[in-house]
């Protein structure tokens, strides 16, 4: 236990020395920062004209602009971009040291080679965390600050939910949980890719090409595309949007974090069972 617990804290401390970590910090700071300005200056000018259409069917008081509206809205970009910033770390943990020839140092530890995984593993979640921390403080608690706080105006696909301002604490909270296993898989896919690919590039571009292909299959409302799109992760990473309907499709959720977590679990398995077998000395 001892062995492991040093190598997680020498694989935390290598995610953290290394300058590429911060860029995903950076990015989110800039982006949240940009775009509270942007609706600082300009929100109440964008937001008429959806008012304009409210007006005519419903009698729209109080400050539609606040903290949880822009939190709503940042979730919602950040998402796409994140699983780059996550990919740019996660992506070289091991391919990174094969190719510089540092894992073999590390084999030469007595810690087994699934407790390396693992801890490099645990490390990948954990700046995977610590960007969802951020982004939680600058999008919720920051847009708070600075816009207030109010009911939520959620637009879902093709509806609206006003949900009232006491009611959506544990609804953010239970968003950043899914947020994180959506992300805690692209963790893992990018770990994996590590194991059998001995460059660090190839890894970080292989997982968003992978991204890329599984979100057009979800765009396409096609017979031999449904019968796929449920076992994407791809599919559920934007579930949390559900949490902001009303009622809440708890089946649909539970479905989601399943699918998720069947997704970490198998990532996981196949790097540990690949990298146990790798051969580091050619």
């Amino acid at each position: 236990m001892k062995s492991f617990i040093a190598i997680l804290n020498n694989e935390l401390y290598k995610t953290m020395k290394r300058p590429r970590t911060y860029i995903g910090f950076g990015v989110i700071i800039f982006i949240c920062a940009m775009l509270q300005a942007a609706f600082y200056h300009d929100g109440k000018e964008i937001l008429s004209f959806v008012t304009q259409q409210l007006d005519m069917v419903f009698n729209v008081q109080g400050n539609i602009l606040n903290g949880n509206l822009i939190c709503f809205i940042l979730l919602q970009t950040l998402i796409v971009q994140m699983p780059l910033l996550v990919a740019l770390v996660t992506g070289d943990s091991v391919s990174g040291e094969t190719a510089s020839g540092t894992i073999r140092f590390l084999l030469t530890t007595p810690a087994s080679r699934t407790k390396i995984i693992l801890a490099k593993w645990l490390s990948g979640l954990f700046y995977t965390l610590v960007l969802l921390i951020l982004l939680g403080i600058m999008a919720l608690v920051v847009s708070r600050l600075i816009f207030g706080v109010g009911d939520l105006m959620a637009v879902n696909s093709d509806t609206l939910t006003i949900i009232r301002s006491d009611d959506l604490t544990w609804r953010w909270g239970y968003a950043f949980l899914i947020a994180f296993l959506s992300l805690g898989v692209v963790a893992s896919l990018a770990q994996t890719l590590s194991c059998f690919i001995d460059n660090s590039i190839t890894p970080i571009v292989s997982v968003m090409a992978i991204i890329i292909i599984f979100t057009i299959i979800g765009m396409f409302d096609l017979p031999s595309f449904d019968l796929i799109k449920p076992f994407l992760f791809t599919t559920h990473m934007i579930s949390w949007k559900s949490l902001f309907e009303d009622p809440i499709p708890v089946k649909e959720i539970y479905f989601s974090c399943a699918v998720l977590l069947a997704h970490i679990i198998l990532l996981l398995s196949i790097s540990i069972y690949y990298f146990k077998r790798k051969d580091i000395l050619t």
